[in-house]
């Protein structure tokens, strides 16, 4: 790879480490957030869900545009939107106006500021043979701001409150459009241009078995993450952790994933990508259930953080490198779009039916028990798919 590809990687990992960072903090806000407006946990929740749904659904439509007009003007404009959201959640005072702000305008905007849009800019200029270690770089930027910016929020709301905290992470948010600008030569890498249609990718995407597969598979992780980065704090405050070791927890997710999306974007380089997929879900599987089963203080809170964070969000350099690997990276923004939204649906149920189920039991232990059996499905779902390239692609590479 060339000096120039490099730094389009480094400011691609820039944006993700604060865009990315930032949304897997909110977690740490649903018990000052809800005890101030006096809102259930199911309703900060769904607020988290909401943003995940509009997230996802978003997220072909900005993916198609990027892959149009380029990832600069789509991720300045969802920075904008993103910093907006903040501020306007920084003033809220109803559930409704919270569901506004960091539900729908935070969700529109991080469709264009964070990681598909990254990874379809970087995935059109990096060779095939390093796509995954450098999606695992990308991927690992989120995880770094996580465990920077989590245990920071949490000192933050200690010092400023929740509502000032919103500020500074707006004003922080505004500095994306101006990483982006390194991202504007996504296409003159000199890779000879495909002539496909959007028609024809997407009647090869709907009628592609292992694309399916993937995007069923992808709900699951959605649905994993955010329960876990929405309801994780909550959870250990409950068990008795205390709030340092409970943010702290969270944050290790973020600096052991920087670990494991770089090892697994390595392996996927010379391994089975959907094979690696299936022993990440199964690996979830267990640790959730050994949540049911150890008895829950600040060593374990820390033990599984460390643990859950080398799985967290492995997933994704390795799906979205099968989907480069398939169908070629003309239209890549727009199909992992799709597949992202299927991501962003888990995400949403996730949220919601975790704030729900424990307003209604006192309890997350039935959560856990619905993230456990979603795992042993996702890994028998990746097991099955093909992901050779289509025959058109090696059809041009000959």
């Amino acid at each position: 790879m060339t000096p120039k590809l490099w730094w389009m990687v480094v400011f691609g990992v820039l944006i993700v480490l604060i865009g990315g960072g930032l949304r897997q903090s909110f977690g740490v806000f649903l018990l000052p957030v809800s005890l101030d407006l006096n809102i259930g946990r199911e309703v900060f929740g769904f607020v988290i869900a909401i943003q995940a749904l509009a997230y996802g659904l978003a997220q072909p439509m900005v993916g198609l545009l990027a892959d149009k007009v380029g990832a600069f003007r789509v991720i300045v404009a969802g920075a904008l939107l993103y910093a907006l959201g903040l501020w306007m959640t920084s003033t809220a005072f109803s559930s409704v106006e919270l569901l506004i702000s960091l539900g729908l305008i935070v969700g529109l905007g991080l469709s264009g500021a964070t990681q598909v849009v990254v990874l379809g800019a970087v995935g059109k200029v990096v060779p095939d043979n390093r796509r995954s270690l450098v999606f695992g770089c990308v991927i690992a930027a989120s995880s770094v701001g996580m465990f920077f910016i989590v245990p920071g929020a949490q000192s933050l709301l200690s010092v400023l409150g929740w509502r000032d905290t919103f500020v500074m992470f707006a004003a922080i948010v505004v500095a994306i459009p101006l990483l982006a600008l390194g991202l504007r030569g996504e296409h003159s890498d000199g890779k000879p241009k495909s002539t496909q249609s959007l028609r024809h990718a997407l009647l090869e995407a709907r009628t592609h078995r292992g694309y399916l597969l993937l995007t069923l598979g992808f709900f699951v992780c959605g649905f994993h993450v955010t329960f876990i980065g929405t309801h994780l704090p909550a959870f250990f405050a409950d068990k008795g952790v205390s709030d340092t070791a409970a943010a702290y927890a969270l944050g290790l997710i973020g600096l052991f994933n920087v670990a494991g999306a770089y090892v697994f974007g390595v392996l996927g380089d010379r391994y089975s990508k959907k094979n690696l997929l299936t022993g990440i879900y199964a690996g979830r599987a267990a640790l959730m259930a050994l949540v049911l089963i150890v008895p829950i203080s600040d060593i374990t809170a820390l033990a599984f953080g460390c643990a859950m964070g080398f799985l967290w969000l492995a997933t994704v350099p390795l799906t979205s490198s099968i989907v480069a690997q398939i169908f070629g990276t003309r239209f890549f923004s727009m199909l992992f779009g799709v597949v992202m939204m299927g991501h962003q649906l888990g995400s949403f149920c996730g949220a919601w039916l975790g704030g729900y189920i424990y307003d209604r039991t006192g309890s997350y232990d039935a959560m856990w028990m619905a993230a456990v059996a979603l795992g042993v499905v996702a890994a028998l779902l990746h097991w099955p798919i093909r992901e050779a390239p289509l025959a058109r692609l090696a059809t041009q590479a000959a």
